[in-house]
């Protein structure tokens, strides 16, 4: 079950993480967005990648197995990246309609995930 968990807790601690690092480049079209400052759009992010730390800090402690989890830091590391890339992909397919997804992207998600295969590889 901590296997599971910890999956979970990453995956929506980047679903937070993907909309404060790059959600700020679509608030501009939702109204009253357009008149934000920098400053503000920084403060927004801040506070959006708030819940993603509340979820990525117990998903790293629950999954890392010197603390009873089942994964090695390298193994949390790397299931993080290639989970990051899964919502930044459904994010840019669902949002930036204008942005596609072109089989180059797909080779390099695909290493990503060989790289998961290796990392558990004993």
């Amino acid at each position: 079950m901590k296997s599971l968990y910890t999956i979970l807790l990453l995956l929506a601690s980047n679903a937070f993480m993907t909309m404060a690092w790059y959600g700020h480049l679509k608030y501009s079209e939702w109204k009253g967005m357009h008149k934000m400052t920098l400053i503000s759009i920084i403060l927004l992010s801040w506070g959006i990648a708030f819940f993603e730390y509340c979820l990525m800090v117990p998903a790293n402690r629950i999954g890392y197995k010197a603390n009873g989890g089942p994964f090695t830091l390298v193994q949390l590391k790397v299931i993080q990246e290639v989970i990051t890339l899964l919502v930044f992909s459904v994010f840019t397919v669902i949002l930036f309609k204008n942005e596609s997804l072109k089989w180059n992207h797909g080779v390099a998600f695909l290493l990503l995930v060989l790289s998961v295969y290796f990392v558990f590889r004993k």
